[in-house]
């Protein structure tokens, strides 16, 4: 006989393949009955000892060899390859080359300040007869000489950026360079506020400890005057520069380059009432220019953008009439009106000149960047 034959009454039930086909779907393969706590006894052993039960656990060192000790194993190696994977990805995320950079903006300022002695007594007359025969006749007032230049998008910042990075640096330009209170030595805050977070300690150093040291003038970060020997004689502040930008790495890099002209004269005695008015109206026709060339460097990135903050990286900065062995970390002390400086240089510099002055300590102040009422008109730059 070949194959399977059928019952001759057919298969159970009505079923194609007989009753037991049901039974089909349960499949106790060799893991499955490894695995199983319980075992049988052998026929053998059930006659030689009728009064147990039919079943007997399995013994416990098998069942830790077959199944305690296999699951042990499996979640070793699995721990093993978790731990692999994170170690990888570790390794890969310090040797990408395309990793986010990390922020520089907390990289201190650097700065240096060049007092400019002039060779003769320092010119003294009203600040409007001082401006029109000076190098600032033609200069903007205020806020209107720090313009911005055409903007355009560079390689990896739209223009939108772009103007973000040259608006904020006007910014600080104006409340570090303008602001009468900051100017006369009244307030910090306006400067403050628009730094980056992480240079505001250098920042509080600087005000409260002020040093000759590169890093910690005063006057670095903002233009003030010795408010207990100089005040302004007029608020109306001379200024001609320029602003630039361009990418630098993966940040926008901004020069501020500008001549700031001030009429000071000297401060106030103090006196009150009618006298005191007529002291101070006397004072205002012995009024005198100070000149004060700057260039400060900024750097932005993104998150700067977005906070309208500024990282201020270096301030070279060029100012007289001084005299030579003046402290300018705290604060600027020009020379007034009918002063001489002690200690004059050799060698002539016109902060109104661009480019870095050869001198180190100190430089002598062109004779052609005073006020004279026959001073030549200076061509636009």
């Amino acid at each position: 006989m070949g194959g399977r034959v059928d019952p001759p009454d057919g298969t159970p039930d009505g079923a194609p393949n007989g009753g037991d086909d049901e039974y089909r779907s349960l499949v106790f393969d060799e893991s499955f009955i490894k695995a199983a706590r319980l075992q049988e006894f052998s026929a053998q052993e059930r006659l030689q000892d009728e009064e147990h039960a039919a079943v007997r656990p399995r013994p416990e060192a098998e069942q830790r060899g077959r199944t305690g000790l296999g699951f042990s194993r499996q979640g070793l190696i699995l721990v093993l390859l978790i731990a692999l994977a994170f170690g990888t990805a570790i390794y890969m995320g310090i040797r990408n080359p395309y990793r986010s950079p990390v922020r520089t903006g907390a990289e201190p300022l650097h700065s240096e300040v060049l007092p400019l002695a002039p060779t003769d007594s320092v010119p003294g007359s009203t600040p409007a007869d001082l401006f029109e025969n000076s190098p600032a006749a033609r200069f903007a007032t205020g806020a209107d000489g720090v313009a911005l230049p055409p903007v355009r998008s560079s390689a990896h910042f739209s223009e939108s950026q772009v103007l973000a990075a040259l608006s904020v640096a006007k910014d600080y330009v104006v409340e570090s360079s303008l602001d009468p209170d900051v100017l006369t030595g009244g307030a910090v805050r306006p400067v403050r506020v628009l730094l980056n977070p992480r240079q505001q300690r250098q920042f509080d150093q600087s005000v409260e400890d002020p040093r000759n040291d590169g890093r910690h003038a005063a006057t670095a970060w903002m233009v003030r005057f010795d408010r207990g020997r100089t005040a302004l004689a007029s608020t109306k502040v001379r200024v001609d520069g320029t602003l630039a930008v361009q990418e630098v790495g993966d940040g926008l890099e901004v020069t501020a380059d500008h001549v700031f002209v001030y009429a000071v004269r000297p401060a106030d005695t103090g006196k009150g009432g009618a006298e005191g008015a007529g002291e101070a109206q006397e004072a205002s026709k012995s009024a005198s220019l100070f000149s004060v060339r700057r260039e400060v460097r900024f750097r932005f990135e993104r998150q700067d953008l977005r906070d309208h903050q500024v990282n201020v990286r270096q301030v070279a900065m060029r100012a007289g009439p001084m005299n030579c062995g003046a402290d300018t970390a705290d604060a600027l002390t020009p020379l007034l009106a009918g002063e001489r400086a002690k200690d004059a240089g050799k060698a002539g510099t016109d902060p109104y000149a661009r480019g870095r002055s050869t001198a180190s300590m100190c430089g002598l102040l062109a004779s052609n960047a005073q006020p004279s009422p026959d001073h030549p008109s200076r061509p636009n730059r």
